[in-house]
């Protein structure tokens, strides 16, 4: 071991500052150019001019923030900690209970209440935000029900926490009835409460912090300490537990220790106001016990001026390990490295008692004896427990009502399509109708793949298997009963029925976007030749009821008529023009041509109040073709009028089922002609 090497001479402009005089510039300016050197993570050349400023007046609190986000960032970089956190981390550390914890209070739930964006909360965590509506602290999204109103307690999940962890649920609702007496300034009774819930649940982490409030406002500093740091132990890098520890510490006069906890804080978030203040106010306070070595004139906190002399003596030794890291980040803050052990490690104790011995099966631990904390599926579990009462079903895509009930998201849709009520307790959603939102519950959705993943893999494959179905345009294609359409042609329609709107849905989750468009006939039900259309876009009311604007695509001919879920289907092939060459081809170009002209003839003759009701509804009529075989269903402006000529549906019907386009523009140019004559007469 070497001798040590006396600290260097500061620079210049220090000598010159630090000579005073009228020389010295005023205290403010040097306070601006230390927090910028802080700012730049300059801190060894930073902090002798916040000692100088303190020369001339007493630092406060709030002018030392640059000073402690220099050193929160030096935290963050000594803990592994993202560069630019803004938020809260993620807790470590995670027990099988964890899936059950709230994200306002990071405890577990009580009275869950699942919102509308599927997102579950306390109810107690929700009512302290309204007015007027509860927002959801992580989509942002408004989570009130009809009225302003919060939805209601979420049925199934609040039973399954009430099986499954019945000791944790009783230590819930004894930690709100703990923060109602400590709300009413009644301190021994909310200690009481606090104590009891502890006893039932002993790993629960925000018990331990709310206790720790408790003790401090009945100045039991000691103890607010230990439950602080059991807060921490089970959960190291939750920002809260060591804003308790910090305040804590700070109590019992243990400034350094509390302003590095309140740091760590500000290492986890670096928007915590509490945590800044207290981080402040802990660097200014004047505490006894740190002794004065030099310049005793000197009115910066105790804290300040530890953390100089601490900087300055050991800078060689630093700047050589890291000259990247800052002087102060590692000297003033980061004491030991048992001290950062201690907030990552669980002790063996506590992590083995966290899950109840019924949620783990006899394998699920490691060679240590600790959780794996992947747990496969229980004995416990009941599967009916995570039936739909719709579909009698494991949920899929399980949604939560205004009211409480949880259903699958089709099955919930469906029974909306026939009465806009909740299944179960018939109350009205006509709202939830009305605003077409049905997020899907996140923790249902996590805890069903995480306890019955076997289960969950066969409905899904039950499900895909349904789509796969519905998607076949061959087979069982959806079939509206309703008027005649052609190819090219737009077809609005207005969907009020149950059945329909069930299959509207359906053709839009497959992705496929079409169905067949059949006229009705009095013995099979439907014709034996349609259209099928493709869905371009759906206007949804408030009621149910929507607009879809969809057009024709291709011609199809019945082989099976069927029924599904109320509408109805058909097996079907699809038509084509057969296609002429030679001789016939160049007759068919005359024929095209003469019938177009006609065509366009007679519709400019119509009366100018008729022709704007068909351009508003059909569009312009369609171009002529220099090619009338180049598409299989024929050119676009034969249909295009045979859907405005005012024939009857079953006059319109044979043209459908023409693979000639000889015979069907014969047969326009005869209805064409006989109009003609009519309108002569």
């Amino acid at each position: 071991m070497g001798s040590r090497q006396p600290p260097p001479e500061p620079p210049l402009v220090l000598q010159q500052l630090a000579a005073g005089g009228s020389r010295a510039p005023e205290w403010r300016a040097l306070l601006g150019r230390a927090d910028g050197l802080a700012a730049a993570g300059r801190l060894p050349e930073a902090l002798p001019l916040y000692r100088l400023a303190s020369r001339h007046r007493q630092l406060r609190a709030e002018q030392l923030g640059r000073l402690v986000e220099c050193l929160a960032r030096g935290v963050r970089l000594r803990e592994g900690l993202p560069a630019a956190a803004s938020g809260p981390q993620q807790q470590q550390q995670p027990r099988d209970w964890e899936v059950f914890g709230c994200r306002k209070c990071q405890g577990f739930l009580f009275e869950p209440v699942s919102l509308p964006c599927g997102h579950t909360f306390c109810k107690k965590c929700l009512e302290r935000e309204r007015p007027p509506r509860a927002r959801c602290v992580l989509c942002r999204e408004e989570g009130g029900a009809a009225g302003g109103q919060l939805p209601r307690v979420n049925v199934i999940l609040s039973n399954l926490l009430a099986k499954w962890f019945p000791c944790q649920v009783k230590a819930s609702q004894l930690r709100h009835e703990g923060n109602r007496l400590y709300e009413e300034k009644k301190l021994q009774a909310a200690l009481q409460k606090y104590n009891e819930a502890l006893s039932l649940a002993p790993n629960d982490h925000l018990l331990y912090s709310n206790r720790s409030q408790i003790n401090s406002t009945l100045k039991a500093c000691e103890e607010a300490l230990h439950d602080a740091e059991a807060a921490c132990r089970l959960q190291p890098y939750w920002l809260k537990g060591h804003l308790r520890k910090g305040q804590a510490l700070a109590n019992l006069g243990k400034t350094e220790e509390a302003l590095r906890e309140f740091l760590f804080c500000l290492a986890l978030d670096t928007g915590n106001k509490t945590a800044k203040s207290e981080a402040q106010k802990v660097n200014v306070e004047q505490k006894k016990g740190f002794p004065i070595q030099e310049e005793p004139d000197v009115t910066t906190s105790g804290n300040l001026r530890k953390s100089i002399q601490i900087t300055e003596s050991k800078k060689d030794c630093l700047e050589e390990e890291n000259k990247l890291a800052s002087i102060a980040e590692s000297a003033f803050l980061i004491s030991d490295k048992r001290s950062l052990l201690k907030r990552k490690g669980c002790s063996e104790e506590v992590r083995n008692a966290e899950v109840p011995c019924k949620l783990m099966k006899k394998d699920a631990v490691d060679t240590k004896g600790n959780g794996t904390g992947q747990h496969t599926p229980f004995e416990s579990v009941d599967p009916s427990d995570l039936d739909c009462s719709l579909c009698m079903r494991l949920f899929y895509e399980p949604v939560t009502t205004p009211c409480g009930h949880t259903f699958c998201l089709k099955c919930l849709e469906r029974c909306l399509d026939h009465n806009p009520k909740c299944p179960l307790c018939k109350e009205g959603l006509s709202e939830c109708l009305a605003m077409r939102k049905y997020c899907k519950t996140v923790l249902m959705e996590e805890l069903i793949a995480r306890y019955l993943p076997e289960e969950l893999t066969e409905r899904r494959k039950i499900y895909e298997e349904e789509i796969a179905e519905l998607s076949n345009l061959n087979k069982n294609v959806p079939i509206f009963v309703c008027t005649m359409a052609y190819p090219t042609v737009p077809c609005p329609l207005h969907i009020f029925e149950p059945c329909y709107r069930l299959m509207i849905r359906r053709c839009m989750e497959t992705g496929t976007k079409q169905f067949g468009m059949c006229i009705s006939d009095p013995v099979k039900g439907f014709a034996d030749y349609g259209c099928i259309l493709e869905i371009r876009n759906v206007e949804f009311f408030a009621d149910g009821r929507s607009v879809v604007d969809s057009i024709g695509k291709r011609r199809f001919k019945v082989i099976q008529h069927s029924q599904r879920d109320g509408y109805n289907t058909a097996d079907i092939e699809y038509i084509e023009d057969q296609k002429v060459q030679g001789q016939d081809y160049a007759a068919l170009l005359v024929l095209h041509d003469s019938v177009y002209d006609l065509a366009y003839t007679w519709f400019n003759s119509l009366k100018q109040a008729l022709k704007s009701r068909i351009l508003s509804h059909f569009g312009p009529m369609p171009a002529k073709d220099p090619d009338p075989q180049a598409n299989p269903n024929g050119p676009a402006w034969c249909w295009w009028v045979l859907a405005v000529l005012p024939l009857e549906n079953r006059a319109q019907l044979p043209f459908l089922a023409m693979k000639s386009l000889k015979d069907r523009l014969n047969g326009i140019r005869r209805v064409l002609t006989f109009m003609s004559r009519t309108r002569s007469r």
